[in-house]
């Protein structure tokens, strides 16, 4: 093998067009970026929000951002599956439990038990909040499910007339 025998893989390396060589190519003239304004001239062109000189969205709305806009009152659950639980030693688990096995953090945030995972001896768990799936697993097995409540949103006072 020589060097002129090393190739690229096939559809490695395509031929870009050459644009603005004569009307025959298809590309000639204005080079594919139409007839005149801001999109035809050199250099780059307007930036992301750029919305052709209206008063753009993140202008506009300042405090929302990201997209589709976040849900301020969105609950954030800490979550464990029954499998996960069912591995431990105790017989009885609550979110204060957790926080002493250090698999919580801390108590500010709620927590959920999801159904992913097998248990096979009667356990009580106290969560928050329990998918169907494992509140059905739990109880199959004998345990008891005890729910706390979803936790209260705190609401920000309204603005306006409504």
């Amino acid at each position: 093998m020589k060097l002129h025998d090393l190739k690229p893989a096939a559809g490695a390396h395509k031929v870009g067009k050459r644009v603005g060589r004569g009307h025959g190519s298809g590309k000639g003239k204005t080079a594919g970026r139409g007839m005149m304004g801001q999109k035809a001239r050199s250099g780059p062109g307007p930036h992301r929000a750029f919305e052709g000189g209206q008063n753009e969205i993140t202008r506009r709305l300042p405090f929302k951002r990201g997209v589709g806009f976040q849900n301020r009152y969105r609950i954030e659950y800490e979550i464990f599956n029954i499998g996960d639980l069912a591995a431990t030693q105790h017989d009885e688990i609550t979110p204060e439990l957790l926080v002493q096995a250090r698999l919580l953090k801390n108590l500010k945030k709620p927590v959920k038990i999801l159904g992913d995972g097998e248990i096979n001896r009667p356990m009580r768990i106290t969560a928050h909040r329990f998918s169907a799936s494992a509140r059905a697993k739990i109880e199959a097995a004998g345990g008891t499910v005890i729910e706390l409540g979803a936790p209260q949103v705190k609401r920000l006072p309204r603005r306006g007339r409504f």
